[in-house]
């Protein structure tokens, strides 16, 4: 891909995968994978952060005598995913002006 990703859109890009439903990190990983370039090793820090802040909780399901760990997002994520929105409209609008021109 010839653009890279920021922090801010990666962020927003994950809380958004999370909108619907609880997924656990395999699987958000190839969720996101299928619209944007990313690694199980960038996910995960990403996932702490998000957890971190308070944007997405946390828990394990035994699975196979293992726990898989699966992600949320809380309300406060789906407050930041509203802002994200808006501020992804204005700017895909204005980026849009300007690579397409008058076609945008």
């Amino acid at each position: 891909m010839l653009f890279s990703i920021g922090a801010a859109l990666l962020d927003a890009c994950v809380l958004s995968a999370l909108r619907d439903e609880d997924a656990y990190g395999y699987v958000l990983t190839q969720t996101l994978k299928e619209k944007v370039e990313i690694s199980e090793s960038t996910l995960y820090p990403v996932l702490r952060r998000l957890q971190k802040d308070e944007f997405l909780s946390a828990y394990d399901v035994p699975w196979q005598g293992r726990n898989r760990r699966y992600y949320a997002i809380t309300e406060k994520g789906r407050d930041i995913v509203r802002e994200y929105k808006e501020a992804w409209s204005d700017f895909r609008d204005r980026v849009d002006g300007l690579i397409l021109g008058g076609a945008a």
